[in-house]
């Protein structure tokens, strides 16, 4: 895969030739193909969906629902009726947290893990506090595997949900998904499995029918698609048991004041109008990958990592590089921390160079916590990435380095002399 010739299909590089994006986790750039359909919607029939009986609304309605089918074909639902469109996965994983509040009890237990992103973190922790259930975190290693002894361990007959992330947004450890699956199912058969393939979408190839989980979250801007896009799946006997989320228009059968029926699933959970030219536009985004393939895009973003993590581990001193070190465990990312450079001053020194990176906790408090760092340099590859963009990333890292290193021994000699 030739990263030059891709960066052709993203405008973004025309406008900015000398951009070095490394932050792909956080959202993805968008293609030219991405683009264009969602401005030929907004252009050619910009109506809203099922409603309108003339020809611009029905077109809407049918290219909103083709995107449906391509969701449903591209991670294996037995139908599209099992696609909800969400604004994100943190709307996806917040609509199963409030429309499993009814069957939560005092006697229930919901469990997550310490590196889970407080996407899926939090919904549950207030679930627990509105239902008075039992809300618990499963620590997990350094490099953010999940220990699978530990979890048999965790999992009781009273664990009514677990939620986890298939690819953590810090370490970038690839969880090995049915095998956890099968030992929560072990422990607690009736579980309620919820999957975060919030970082796994756009690199891992996804089939929910062996999965083995019982809901899917993800969004489409880390899939280069428009942001305000999410997808949730689930399994269709457990959509049709589940109460709406939000109320309002095209999600009710009938309503009067005695008494109001609610649409069966997807539409239940789809009140008001929702982010079309985005749904639209996210069909492209699928295409778009399926074009150059996962398995090409993987292999890519991969060799990335190995350079990345080889040329830190040998060029900066006392990095410490986070996840796992084999290749088939990471995903498109690396995070790591440098002695005495802040990861915030190593992000805004990067900034001035053009070079875009993600620092912080990446809203993953519980596992900087259990790490006992505060902040990390994450830097995440897509296909627009080449190796001189590393090289270049490692050269500005070394600059602010001892840039610091001379600001923080100034400030020492200033002290001594006072």
């Amino acid at each position: 895969m030739k990263s030059e010739t891709i960066k052709k299909d993203f405008p973004v590089f025309a406008h900015h030739p000398d951009l070095v994006y490394l932050d792909s986790a956080a959202t993805a750039l968008k293609p030219r193909t991405v683009i264009e359909q969602e401005r030929e919607y907004l252009e050619e029939y910009p109506a809203n969906i099922s409603r309108g009986l003339y020809t611009l609304s029905e077109r809407a309605t049918f290219e909103y629902e083709r995107s449906r089918e391509a969701v449903a074909l591209w991670i294996g639902a037995l139908k599209k009726e099992e696609i909800i469109f969400t604004k994100g996965t943190t709307e996806s994983l917040n609509l199963l947290a409030y429309s499993l509040e009814r069957s939560t009890t005092k006697d229930d237990e919901i469990l997550v893990t310490t590196m889970d992103h407080h996407a899926n973190f939090l919904p549950w922790q207030a679930l627990a506090e509105r239902a008075g259930a039992t809300f618990r975190a499963l620590p997990v290693s350094r490099s953010g595997e999940i220990d699978l002894e530990t979890l048999e361990t965790s999992v009781s007959a009273r664990t009514k949900i677990f939620a986890f992330p298939w690819i953590s947004n810090v370490s970038g450890t690839i969880a090995p998904v049915q095998d956890i699956v099968s030992v929560v199912r072990k422990r607690s058969p009736e579980a309620i499995i919820i999957l975060d393939a919030a970082q796994a979408a756009a690199h891992l190839p996804i089939d929910v029918s062996t999965l083995g989980v019982d809901f899917l979250a993800f969004s489409a801007h880390k899939c280069f698609g428009p942001t305000g896009v999410g997808v949730l799946w689930g399994r269709s006997a457990l959509l049709e048991a589940l109460p709406p989320f939000l109320y309002g228009g095209d999600m009710v059968e009938s309503a009067s004041v005695e008494k109001s029926f609610f649409k069966r699933p997807p539409q239940r959970f789809e009140a008001g109008t929702p982010n079309i030219s985005g749904v639209i536009a996210f069909r492209a985004a699928i295409e778009y990958i399926e074009h150059l393939g996962k398995e090409s895009i993987r292999a890519h973003e991969s060799h990335l990592v190995e350079v990345a993590r080889e040329k830190l581990r040998t060029e900066i001193e006392g990095v410490e590089l986070l996840g796992s070190s084999h290749p088939t465990k990471h995903s498109n990312l690396v995070s790591f921390t440098i002695p005495g450079l802040h990861a915030h001053d190593a992000a805004e020194w990067l900034a001035n160079k053009n070079i875009c990176v993600r620092a912080g906790a990446h809203c993953t408090h519980p596992f900087h916590t259990s790490l006992g760092i505060p902040a990390t340099i994450r830097f995440s590859f897509s296909i627009y990435n080449y190796e001189s963009d590393i090289n270049r990333a490692l050269v500005s890292l070394k600059e602010a380095i001892e840039y610091y290193r001379l600001a923080k021994k100034g400030e020492k000699e200033k002290q001594r002399d006072l």
